[in-house]
């Protein structure tokens, strides 16, 4: 039997003018991936002073392997997402915590059940894939280990936060983000460096860190869950399966969860087309600091703006109010191409002190990162934009555009670029650039055509809401 929430959902998203709307739900998102982008920075730092450029390569190459395999799992997250916010938009409270509930149920069962133990024992063998050198592996096995045995507190969080905005309340998940840096700066701080009988850790430090803080945010926020304090309120829930509900987050979400998939085994393959070339471990840390680490200045900036979109067009369109939605993706675009022109002004103008900062001082390292980050000076432009078209188009509903054109642009041709350029004998590191720069054009033009189609309007959940 649903309980009276304690709090309720904030009509201003729907009734207010858009661009405050729009603000008030992105600025959050942005300060939190904003300082989950700079504690990842320092964790690379720490690793790249302490270990090496191989453990900062370690640490690209097992996040990126990780992600291949949580991707599935995390895909639930879009397609709950989208029933939140409609139902949101149409004021139903119980439909709101009967689809959180139920992603949740699933996200514990598929972590605990499936990502740990499949993980841990394909491990070694994912990490082959990339071609990394025996030194990258040998300090990436421990770090992916860990990622997958204890990783349902990342997805806790990642799912919240995404139920949370989803309903209207971003300023709640930035909190819960800057515990969570704040927790991962400390532990990783003792574990990667080791104090008194902690020994030092390295890189599996890093992912220990992580692990550990995520851990303790996931028990707080179950605790917050059950109680009732946020919009989101589990006091009541049946914890039976609800095949209406299942059935939903897997429609909206496993294209969002192939989507990922695609874009992440694309970033495997370019690990693995960097592995090939001359001085492959210095072009592989490289890619891991230009573009994981500083180009995620752009990236997690935009992928806030993302959900911000996705969340007020979806509530909007539950609304009956299309025409809000569309101006709320227009001025998340807006927004996050003036942050991509800054950050790229400063690929441009400091590249070396920016290396630097990670410890990256190896004259071959310097030279190929300094390159990498000339081209990502263009590329965040056309990411920003194709991200917070793609979370209108996910907010909406249409999860499927998306992955079309993902697949396009993001895999078949930059990977069908590289894979002919290989065939001739003449991969450098410079065409990978030049790839990446040619998938982010592509899937920024494909993504604001097919949203401007608005056939994202006539998208029906199928699900009806209980009391």
């Amino acid at each position: 039997m649903a309980t009276t929430p304690t709090r309720t959902i904030d009509r201003s998203i729907i009734e207010g003018p858009i661009g405050p709307a729009v603000w008030k739900m992105a600025w959050p998102s942005v300060v939190q991936n904003v300082i989950a982008g700079a504690q990842g920075m320092i964790d690379h730092a720490l690793v790249g002073h302490l270990v090496g450029f191989a453990g900062n390569a370690a640490m690209g190459v097992g996040y990126q392997v990780f992600l291949v395999v949580m991707v599935f799992i995390s895909s639930l997250f879009s397609g709950m997402g989208v029933l939140v916010a409609r139902f949101a938009g149409a004021g139903d409270h119980a439909g709101m915590n009967r689809a959180a509930s139920q992603a949740f149920l699933l996200v514990l069962i598929m972590s605990v059940g499936i990502l740990a133990p499949v993980g841990y024992v394909l491990a070694p063998t994912l990490l082959g894939l990339v071609k990394a050198s025996e030194a990258v592996q040998a300090e990436a096995l421990p770090f992916l280990r860990i990622m997958f045995v204890f990783g349902f507190g990342m997805m806790m969080f990642f799912m919240l936060g995404g139920a949370l905005r989803a309903a209207g309340d971003s300023r709640t998940p930035m909190r819960l983000g800057i515990g969570l840096t704040i927790g991962n700066i400390f532990f990783n701080v003792l574990l990667i460096r080791g104090a008194g009988p902690i020994p030092a850790m390295g890189t599996a430090g890093a992912a220990a860190g992580v692990m550990i803080s995520s851990g303790l945010v996931a028990i707080y926020a179950i605790a917050k869950l059950f109680s009732g304090a946020w919009v989101i309120d589990f006091r009541g829930m049946s914890w039976k399966p609800d095949w209406d509900i299942i059935r939903a987050l897997f429609r909206f979400g496993l294209p969002t969860g192939l989507q990922g998939i695609a874009m992440n085994v694309a970033g495997v393959m370019l690990l693995r087309f960097i592995g090939t070339t001359a001085q492959s471990a210095e072009a592989q840390a490289a890619y891991v600091v230009g573009y994981s680490q500083l180009f995620s200045l752009v990236t997690w900036t935009s992928v806030g703006l993302m959900g911000a979109a996705a969340a007020v067009a979806g509530q909007n369109l539950g609304a009956g109010f299309p025409e809000r939605s569309r101006l709320a993706v227009r001025h998340a675009a807006k927004i996050g191409l003036y942050i991509a022109a800054v950050v790229g002004a400063s690929f441009l103008l400091i590249p070396q002190a920016l290396l630097g900062f990670f410890g990256m001082t190896d004259p071959a390292v310097v030279r190929i990162g300094r390159e990498l980050l000339a081209y990502l000076s263009i590329s965040g432009l056309f990411i920003t934009v194709a991200l917070t078209f793609t979370g209108g188009l996910q907010g909406a509903g249409d999860t499927k555009s998306p992955l079309y054109i993902t697949l396009i642009s993001q895999f078949a041709v930059p990977i069908g670029f590289l894979t002919f350029m290989e065939t001739l004998g003449t991969l450098e590191p410079h065409h990978i650039w030049l790839a990446i720069v040619m998938g982010h054009a592509l899937r920024c033009l494909l993504s604001v055509y097919r949203f401007e189609q608005g056939r994202w309007q006539t998208i029906q959940l199928g699900v009806k809401a209980r009391g």
